[in-house]
């Protein structure tokens, strides 16, 4: 993904010292967007954080955070192993994840409580991405850096890959929003009312395998939780409808991604730590602003879950029935 020269590359971009930001905040976006690793990192970034966002809502609505963690590390074994062949570690991930996504997608209702099972995989995933790098004699950087995301070092091509698959699942999604909707709302109720839940199901596990393989390159597959799960967990909290659910989920992304970027040129520190550090902060004043706003005496009530299952009923008398 990033090797001696792309980081030769960017440190004759990078001056020695960057000063801090200024009381111009447009002078300083425009000193970040002046390097090409930066817009390419804002152009790579954005597009991952809108997906991210937009599955991870529904990876919380269907109770699959477990799974999409586990994704994200079988994912490694796939970087690992394209490494190892001479492929790009992208493809790897992109690869094996969908071919887990689409096994557990098979599964379906069955996946729910075998948390033990998906947990043993994912170690053995993650010792076989070990195996493969320690077989590999080259320099394994790109490997590695699938583990914590290393978005400075995209190239042009890459971030206009992320950008089409980005689209690609967007255009998906969109066309499947009701029906996956009301699946995940009741799935027995939506099967009875004609919605093909089993094609649902894969291809929405197939969707949440493109959203980690473009992620990963933001907060790696060790942190990718943060930027799939964080958002869609704070917008259930805070929002009362899917809509407005999905607009504060792929918002909030989206935002978390530029803040970390920024303070990631500013200082020393990585991308991915700033990610999980935002996403995490994020989740805790969410849960602090719900108590409070439904302490005993408060006229205003916070009710997004009962909120998302009216919505969730009125999907099912308007989603396209499919035999």
């Amino acid at each position: 993904m990033i090797g001696p020269g792309v980081i030769t590359a960017l440190a004759a971009q990078v001056p020695a010292f960057t000063p801090g930001p200024g009381w111009n905040v447009i002078a300083d976006v425009q000193d970040m967007l002046s390097f090409t690793f930066m817009r390419n990192a804002f152009a790579a970034g954005t597009a991952s954080a809108i997906v991210a966002g937009l599955i991870g809502y529904f990876v919380v609505l269907r109770e699959s955070s477990f799974a999409a963690h586990a994704i994200s590390h079988i994912g490694f074994a796939g970087a690992a192993g394209a490494v190892l062949l001479g492929l790009s570690p992208v493809l790897g991930v992109a690869v094996l994840s969908l071919a887990a996504s689409g096994a557990m997608g098979l599964l379906g209702q069955r996946l729910r409580g075998r948390d033990v099972v998906i947990g043993l995989v994912m170690a053995a995933s993650l010792g076989l991405g070990y195996l493969f790098i320690s077989l590999y004699t080259g320099n394994a950087q790109n490997a590695y850096s699938i583990l914590f995301g290393q978005i400075f070092g995209i190239t042009t091509g890459a971030v206009l890959i992320t950008v089409g698959t980005s689209v690609i699942v967007l255009a998906v999604l969109t066309a499947i929003f009701r029906p996956l909707l009301f699946a995940s709302l009741d799935e027995e109720v939506a099967q009875a009312r004609g919605v093909r839940v089993r094609a649902i199901g894969i291809g929405f596990m197939l969707l949440m395998a493109l959203a980690v393989s473009e992620a990963v390159q933001v907060s790696g597959v060790l942190l990718i939780f943060a930027l799939l799960v964080a958002p869609g967990a704070i917008a259930e909290r805070i929002a009362r409808r899917p809509a407005a659910a999905l607009a504060v989920s792929g918002g909030l992304a989206v935002l978390i991604t530029w803040i970390s970027l920024a303070l990631s040129y500013y200082t020393p520190y990585p991308v991915s730590f700033y990610v999980t550090s935002l996403a995490f902060a994020g989740y805790l004043a969410a849960r602090a602003w719900t108590a409070w706003a439904r302490r005993p005496g408060r006229a205003r009530r916070l009710a997004p879950r009962r909120g998302h299952r009216d919505a969730g009923v009125g999907a099912a008398e308007t989603a396209t029935v499919r035999s």
